[in-house]
């Protein structure tokens, strides 16, 4: 009905000047109109130019103004000449219009505000923001100072009209012919094929663009930090048991049994298998014996070392407990050095913030031969990470059950602009590694990080949850460069 209308206007006259005033006249929507107009304007039917209306209209708190008046100007007028006590004024005004009300009189310089009476300065006030509304709701204008006041105070906003004035197009024709975009056995048995007008094909319009997989920033920076430990001449770990017993998670890493990590609210312990069946026995009373007494030059931590909390499964909170079982295998034979490494998950009971979550990926390496230093620690860590593109590194004094002497290894972030840590390192303890049946002069240097934060600094990215989990950008994971060079 709408486009027949336009139409049928255009052929006897040049111009809709005004779509809005058009559908008024034949009773017809004035979006039905528009969406039409655009319809014939896309096919060249007509030829359509914008018509663009600014205007200001009156919001819910300008209406309510308009009919009663305006805060100030209420709150004036139950002042008496007299005075007033503020308890009584607030009493016969609403809250909104109190609290508002006292600022704009008192800009105004209409009442006196003491700490316990109002009282009013002048004998007559003129309610302008009234009048204002007023004129403004029966399309008067008004000075532009007078709008931004009453736009600040949100009284007004701006109404934008569209609308379309509309002449003939180069195609015009008084009743729109559908093209033809196929040719049927319909058609052609008809013979009316011949009449039929055909929708042009443009050959050079491209398709859809194809959508590839695309890597996750994660699994980019794990290959090429396997990469790295390939090329260093690094062992790959089996890490694929998510589950683990204390006692190789915690007990044979020389970690007493009432360390604060090894409570529930840090660790997550299964109930079905809640138990493990399988410990080397031999081995399992020497740790108990460290534990206890001491030994290797070491007092141990004088304590009763119980069993059943070895026995204990949870989700690995490390991949440091492969590592123990890895050394242990080692100690079975005859001594030969060794590089290992793994990137696997682990699991802590931790509160999830921008830095931190329950489930995360563990790098970790560590070296196996005779008489190493700790400067032989520090000198792989500098290779090791400036391979990944982190050349600025510290390292501090920290503590670990396992490891002695412990550092801790800070990064300088492009991101935060300033310096944080990116991993833990150290050298396995004599009352971890003896135990085991490895050689007295063996000595072990290892290190540990997380996957995330190596690559939210290379990406610069500030929140862990930007990288993965539900609020994660897709376009990152498109965007993310397909290699690094240079590393």
């Amino acid at each position: 009905m709408a486009e027949d209308a336009i139409l049928g206007f255009l052929q006897n006259n040049d111009e809709i000047q005004n779509s809005e005033t058009f559908a008024q006249d034949f009773g017809v929507g004035h979006d039905e109109i528009v969406n039409v107009i655009r319809s014939l304007h896309g096919f060249r039917l007509v030829d359509a130019q914008d018509i663009r209306r600014e205007r200001w209209v009156l919001t819910e708190e300008g209406k309510t103004y308009a009919a009663v008046g305006s805060p100030e100007f209420q709150l004036f007028s139950a002042v008496p000449p007299e005075g007033i006590a503020r308890e009584e004024l607030q009493k016969k005004l609403d809250p909104a219009v109190y609290k508002i009300g006292c600022q704009q009189a008192i800009k105004n310089k209409w009442v006196e505000m003491a700490k316990t009476n109002v009282s009013r300065k002048v004998q007559h006030a003129d309610d302008k923001v009234k009048d204002l509304l007023l004129r403004i709701q029966n399309g008067e204008t008004v000075n532009q100072e007078d709008i931004d006041d009453l736009k600040r105070r949100k009284l007004i906003i701006q109404q934008v009209w569209k609308g379309f004035s509309v002449k003939k197009g180069p195609n015009y024709a008084p009743k729109r012919k559908r093209a033809a975009t196929d040719l049927t056995r319909e058609n052609l048995q008809r013979g009316d094929w011949k009449e039929l007008e055909f929708k042009e094909y443009n050959f050079s319009a491209k398709g859809q663009p194809v959508e590839g997989g695309h890597l996750h920033p994660l699994l980019k920076v794990r290959r090429q930090i396997q990469m790295i430990f390939l090329y260093m001449g690094f062992e790959e770990m089996p890490t694929n048991n998510f589950v683990e017993s204390s006692f190789w998670n915690f007990d044979a890493l020389f970690q007493p049994q009432q360390h604060p990590a090894r409570d529930s609210h840090d660790t997550f312990f299964l109930k079905v298998p809640s138990t493990t069946k399988m410990l080397p026995e031999d081995y399992v009373e020497r740790v108990k014996e460290i534990h206890e007494s001491g030994g290797y030059q070491s007092r141990g931590y004088g304590y009763d070392w119980k069993r059943e909390e070895a026995n204990k499964n949870l989700l690995r909170t490390h991949t440091t407990a492969v590592s123990s079982r890895m050394l242990y295998a080692l100690a079975q034979k005859p001594f030969a050095p060794k590089k290992y490494y793994s990137i696997d998950r682990v699991f802590r009971n931790e509160a999830v913030d921008r830095t931190h979550l329950a489930e995360f990926h563990q790098i970790e390496g560590l070296i196996c031969d005779r008489g190493l230093t700790l400067g032989d620690l520090i000198g792989v860590l500098q290779d090791f990470f400036s391979r990944l593109g982190m050349s600025k590194l510290r390292f501090k004094p920290a503590y670990n059950p396992y490891t002695e002497p412990s550092m801790e290894i800070f990064s300088y972030h492009e991101g935060f602009k300033k310096w944080v840590e990116i991993g833990n390192s150290g050298m396995f303890r004599p009352e971890m590694l003896l135990p085991m049946g490895l050689p007295e002069d063996v000595r072990v240097i290892a290190w540990g990080l997380s996957l995330e934060r190596p690559t939210m600094i290379l990406n610069g990215i500030d929140n862990i949850r930007d990288l993965f989990g539900p609020k994660v950008d897709l376009g990152l994971i498109k965007r993310n460069p397909i290699c690094r060079l240079g590393l």
